[in-house]
Order: C-alpha cells, then structure tokens, then sequence
C-alpha cells in the first residue's frame, strides 16, 4: 500500500522546493547528503522524494517494490521536518516522467518555485527528455555532481547551478552489490533503512 497522503514541509506560496526524484532502490546516504547540501545553497523551504514507478533510463530492470522503496525512504527521512515523500509516480504507475510530475506540483502549488535535483550523468541528455522544451520551463535544474569529475554543464535551454556540496561516492546499484555478496552496509545508508533490507531479504 502506497501513502494516501503526501505532508508537505511548507504550504507558503512563493517557497523554494527542491524536488527530488529517482529509484531510490535503496535510500543511502549520499541521497540524504544531496538533499542537505541543497537545501543550504539553494535556501529551500523543503526538499519531496518522489520515488519512480519505473525509470524510463533503466527499461530493462525491474525495481523493488514501490511500497517498500516508500517506507525505505520514510525510514530515512525520519526526524527531517522539511522534507516529505511524494507517492504521485507509484500511484500513476507506468513510466515515470518528470515532466508530468513537475506539472502536477506546479499546479497543485501555485507560485512555488521548483529546482529538480538530478545526477551529473543525466545533464548531458536533458534535451532528450520527454517535451524537453516545456519540461526546461517548469524547474531550475541543481546537477549533482560525481567525486573527481569536471563539473557537468547544463545544456540549453535548461538553467540551474551545479550542487557543491558534500557528494559521497556511493550509488543504490553498488549497495545492491554488496548486499549480495554478503558484504556489510552500515554507515552507507541509515540505520532504518539497513534493518527494511534485511527483514525484506532484498537484493539477494
């Protein structure tokens, strides 16, 4: 079961929301660190996880449950008041676009400013996004970028920053393989969050 009803952080028109989306499959820390370092630069009012339904980058995987990708990043979340999780995309089901996603908040939310949050390897290939044109409209873009890289750049006509920050050289794909392989996975993602993969015997 998904969640029936999405807490936003603040409901003030004119607030600065960093919207967050991605697999989430599992939350780590590196996420979290992301979320962080935004809200300081950025000067947010609130960060929201939206967790896909099914990446249109990644067709042929099929990702853990939506329910427990939820819950996972409740767990995490736990105690940080100025963010929330969004179920939108789960319940949508089907491919998760972020064009449709932004439009939706932008119209539930008047006067909100948006500023997406996505990974340095996706910067390149935003014009390929589904209505590239519409979707540069509805959002700054905050690159996150990758340890020891050069800072990505964001193609026209997108606009944005890239996040300083603190970025952990740390990603979901390598968490799966650890788990796995039987290797240990404290301190890479919460505490919560390692005991949901463990009673869930995920990524075995």
């Amino acid at each position: 079961m998904f969640l029936v009803e999405t807490r936003w952080p603040v409901e003030l028109p004119g607030m600065r929301l960093g919207v967050y989306g991605g697999s989430f499959d599992p939350v780590h820390l590196g996420h979290l660190l992301v979320a962080q370092a935004a809200r300081e630069e950025l000067d947010l009012d609130g960060v929201v996880f939206i967790p896909a339904a099914k990446s249109p980058f990644k067709p042929g995987t099929q990702p853990t449950s939506g329910a427990i990708r939820a819950q996972m990043l409740r767990l995490a979340l736990q105690g940080w008041e100025w963010t929330t999780v969004d179920d939108r995309e789960l319940r949508r089901g089907g491919i998760s676009y972020t064009v449709d996603t932004l439009r939706e908040i932008a119209a539930e939310h008047p006067g909100v400013e948006l500023f997406y949050l996505i990974g340095a390897d996706h910067a390149p290939v935003l014009p390929k996004w589904r209505e590239a044109d519409a979707l540069a409209g509805l959002a700054q873009f905050v690159v996150i970028p990758r340890p020891g890289d050069p800072d990505p750049v964001l193609p026209a006509p997108f606009q944005g920053k890239v996040l300083r920050g603190f970025p952990l050289g740390v990603s979901s794909s390598r968490i799966r393989d650890r788990v796995k392989a039987g290797q240990s996975i404290r301190h890479l993602v919460p505490s919560g969050v390692a005991e949901a993969v463990s009673a869930n015997r995920l990524y075995l």
